[in-house]
């Protein structure tokens, strides 16, 4: 029996101390068993909080969650501007208008309450294509009013002067119910002023109170005998044929950056990927095929090569989320459990061979990214050399902003490893498992009919 007591004891000593003396061992390994256990089941019932009270505050609706919530509650405008080539005084504008905003607003702002009554359900959510169609057509006299007002096009010899183009029309974006309204615009000769066309956009602006986060306006087309994008938003409303096309880039270069900060679903993914790395090799390698990834789908929707509905990419993202994330807090738990060290990092010339697999599965995760940006923009029509040049920007913009999160978070992570290897465990597990829970809501309300 004593030999096998020395036995199970030599083997729970380390190896650089197995040939010293037993006191001296004693000396170096000191052990307390009634303080192990009773930390150990004082943490055991704190993760049980930690992990639950997340989950409870998801499902109850006091964490920020949905399908609005996914990229903020903004709004996005579509708007396609050519000169008619018959009356190049005339420029006409093709406007996609989300349904629902443009009822209340003009309803609102318009003196047009019949429209609200006409226009959505009594839930207010929008009602079939045909009657929403009647009520647009009933009440464009007050659409075209709301819209010609925060919808402006001027030239160096004056305001242009807008009308009706035809009979509004009901259309789908990502799956959100869209009017189309086509306005012409009739511009004054420019006789000795300069040629030059400046179009402005104030719709659903911020201070209506239906866009908290305010509406970004893309418009394309060509005017002026050149090809023209534009971002327009509460910053920057206008924009002039004159205008350079590094103004240009800018604006779209810092719409990619606002997309990833201001869209939680995209930001708390690569949160999930930063906190799930502890080298910093291996970030780098998760990172890099991320960006790979949503960067080929991103240009390839660019472009009309391909394309996938909001209602399959949007619940994918979500449970995309709740995989990395998810998979963070079981190992989590299982390390708890089992009360064994972390297991050691392999050898620094090579990634983990655990960790090819989440690469992979990062990367796969990615190219759903990637339409999801390109869903955000409303990439589903034919491709377009200038609309292209900005895209690329607005991605750059996307990839600034996520080097800026990793250079900023993985060394702090770090620092806390570091100080406190236990700290940075339960750190992580808390925040994953917030983060898991919104994802989950996120995935069930995506998923789920409107």
């Amino acid at each position: 029996m004593l030999a096998d007591r020395s036995a199970r004891f030599s083997r729970t000593i380390p190896g650089q101390f197995r040939d010293r003396p037993r006191a001296a061992v004693l000396m170096f390994t000191p052990r307390d068993d009634s303080a192990r256990v009773r930390s150990q089941t004082t943490w055991s019932r704190v993760s049980r909080v930690a992990l639950i009270v997340p989950a409870v505050l998801a499902l109850a609706g006091l964490l920020p969650s949905g399908p609005a919530a996914a990229h903020g509650f903004s709004s996005t405008v579509y708007a396609e501007a050519s000169q008619v080539p018959a009356h190049p005084d005339v420029v006409r504008t093709r406007l996609d208008l989300e349904y629902d905003l443009l009822v209340v607003s003009t309803a609102e702002h318009a003196d047009a309450p019949g429209f609200f009554e006409d226009g959505l359900l009594l839930d207010g959510a929008p009602p079939e294509d045909d009657v929403a169609l009647a009520a647009l057509t009933r009440h464009e006299d007050a659409v075209l009013r709301y819209v010609t007002e925060r919808f402006t096009v001027t030239t160096p010899a004056g305001p242009c002067v807008p009308s009706l183009a035809g009979e509004p029309r009901m259309t789908v974006r990502e799956s959100v119910p869209y009017a189309r309204v086509v306005v012409d615009h009739a511009c004054p000769p420019p006789g000795d002023a300069e040629p030059g066309h400046t179009l402005r956009s104030e719709l659903f602006g911020a201070a209506e109170g239906y866009v908290p986060e305010g509406t970004t306006t893309l418009v394309e087309g060509e005017l002026d005998g050149r090809a023209v994008s534009a971002a327009l938003d509460a910053g920057t409303a206008e924009f002039s044929t004159g205008r350079s096309p590094l103004a240009e880039a800018w604006e779209f270069f810092v719409l990619g950056a606002e997309h990833l900060l201001l869209g939680p679903d995209h930001l708390l993914f690569l949160l999930a990927l930063i906190t799930g790395e502890r080298r910093l090799r291996t970030l780098v390698l998760t990172a890099t095929a991320f960006t790979a990834a949503h960067s080929v789908t991103f240009l390839l929707a660019a472009v009309g090569a391909v394309s996938a509905p909001a209602a399959l990419v949007e619940p994918v993202i979500a449970a995309s989320i709740a995989v990395l994330s998810g998979r963070q807090v079981w190992r989590f738990a299982a390390r708890r459990r089992r009360v064994v060290p972390a297991p050691e990092p392999e050898p620094r010339a090579r990634a983990p061979r655990a960790g090819w697999w989440r690469i992979a599965l990062v990367f796969a995760f990615g190219l759903v990214h990637g339409l999801g940006f390109a869903g955000a923009l409303g990439i589903d029509e034919p491709f377009s050399w200038p609309l292209l040049g900005s895209l690329l920007v607005f991605n750059l913009g996307i990839e600034v902003v996520q080097v800026v999160v990793i250079v900023v978070v993985f060394p702090l992570l770090a620092l806390l490893a570091r100080r406190s290897p236990v700290a940075r465990g339960w750190t992580t597990a808390v925040a994953m498992a917030l983060v898991t829970a919104v994802a989950l809501v996120w995935f069930v309300q995506r998923t789920l009919p409107a």
